[in-house]
């Protein structure tokens, strides 16, 4: 019945992000997907990512056919592609695997192996159609909301000290290489995501269930609450609003050498093209997501984790498409939702319950700051900074006792006690 309830939910979902991207006059999510099974796709990589999803289901051998089917249909494409002079792109092998995978669930399994199937390619497809409803959002945000609220984020980031100007001149500084690299890094979250879920799913083809908490749980659930916030705190990043990506729109060309000067802020007409999707960073929030679930994993996850979120926040900050007061939003929304995950799958106790109250009223009160206490924050910055670091990390440390707890309760053995109004046997 949960399954069943998502699918419904997901699919309205789908179908009413087709309307509106219809309204606006350009293609939904559900027609893209359907485009890519013929055309060329926008990511191969995510493709190829999500069926890797997928194949946490199967056997080994069944693995190597599916990989060797997708890469013999991906071959296919290419060559009449560059026969007809088309555009160049892998991942429809992958797309095609994965919805045969779902055609073979539906018609050649039966009861509980149907359904581990299906849930494989649910996640392999949900995945795909996460990066498409992310760029429908993107363009509604656009569209629906004319004014963007960067001049209070910009003034309340003098409180942190402007980092993304600081970080700006760090990656300009650093030349060609260091850019590219943060670039890559930024571009394929996706990649590092999988190799994490992929880990945490290694055994469910020999257990055939799922774990009952994963990061793919948790990227869907960031990518479905975070945009709703964007509508709420429309913010374009300081590349476009201070920088020369903004064009005329732009309050001035200052980023990153020029701090924004303080004044009183208002909010101001933007561009019907430009995503309004700054506060919080989802980037931060996934990445985040990232370095919490590597912490269970070998060593090497673990460093990956870490590298990840490092120069996810380098990049977020030092591309000019995120502020300071963004970042620190970011890292307490997804403690708050995974702690709600979390929470749900022990039974919504009251210590759950608390940690997820905590995290989410930090967050309101983080952005009620933002956009009514900016000039205060500004104008004592040694603070109103602090202020606005320590609850942020009053976030992190209730997280951290509280999972810590969490993980050592199922440790706990329980020795039965004796009766006490048994006599004992005699020998």
């Amino acid at each position: 019945m949960l399954w069943a309830a998502v699918s419904v939910i997901g699919v309205g979902f789908l179908a009413g992000l087709e309307i509106a991207a219809r309204h606006f006059g350009v293609p939904g999510p559900v027609t893209v997907q359907a485009r890519e099974v013929i055309f060329a796709p926008q990511s191969g990589t995510v493709l190829y990512a999500g069926m890797a999803l997928m194949l946490v289901v199967l056997t080994w051998r069944q693995r190597w056919v599916a990989i060797g089917a997708a890469v013999a249909i991906d071959l296919v494409f290419w060559l009449v592609r560059w026969l007809v002079d088309a555009q160049m792109m892998y991942g429809n092998g992958a797309l095609w695997v994965t919805l045969g995978c779902a055609v073979v669930a539906v018609t050649r399994r039966t009861g509980r192996e149907r359904a581990l199937l299906l849930k494989g390619v649910g996640l392999a497809l949900l995945l795909v159609a996460g990066r498409k409803t992310g760029y429908t959002w993107l363009l509604i945000t656009s569209k629906t909301r004319p004014t963007v609220l960067d001049q209070y984020v910009a003034t309340a980031d003098h409180a942190l000290g402007n980092p993304s100007w600081l970080v700006g001149r760090l990656v300009e500084a650093t030349g060609t290489i260091g850019f590219r690299v943060l670039e890559w890094v930024y571009i394929q979250l996706a990649v590092a995501a999988v190799v994490v879920a992929l880990y945490q799913l290694r055994k469910v083809a020999a257990e055939r269930r799922f774990p009952r908490h994963h990061l793919v749980r948790t990227f869907l659930v960031i990518g479905l609450l975070g945009p709703g916030i964007y509508m709420i705190f429309p913010v374009v990043g300081p590349i476009f609003a201070y920088g020369a990506d903004g064009g005329h729109w732009a309050v001035a060309d200052l980023w990153p050498h020029t701090p924004t000067p303080v004044g009183t802020p208002l909010p101001m007409a933007f561009d019907a093209t430009t995503p309004r999707n700054c506060m919080p960073s989802l980037h931060t929030a996934w990445a985040t997501a990232i370095f919490i679930h590597s912490r269970k994993g070998p060593r090497a996850l673990r460093y990956l984790g870490v590298f990840w979120l490092i120069t996810t926040l380098g990049a977020t900050l030092g591309f000019g498409y995120h502020y300071g007061a963004d970042i620190i939003a970011g890292v307490v929304f997804t403690l708050t939702v995974e702690a709600a995950l979390r929470s749900y799958d022990r039974g919504l106790d009251r210590e759950g319950i608390r940690l997820v109250a905590h995290g989410a009223t930090v967050f309101v009160a983080l952005l009620l700051s933002y956009r009514f206490l900016p000039t205060q924050l500004a104008a004592h910055p040694w603070l109103g900074g602090p202020l606005l670091l320590l609850a942020t990390a009053s976030v992190v440390v209730a997280y951290v006792r509280t999972t810590r707890r969490w993980d050592r309760a199922p440790a706990a053995v329980h020795l039965p006690q004796p009766r006490r109004d048994r006599q004992p046997e005699l020998v």
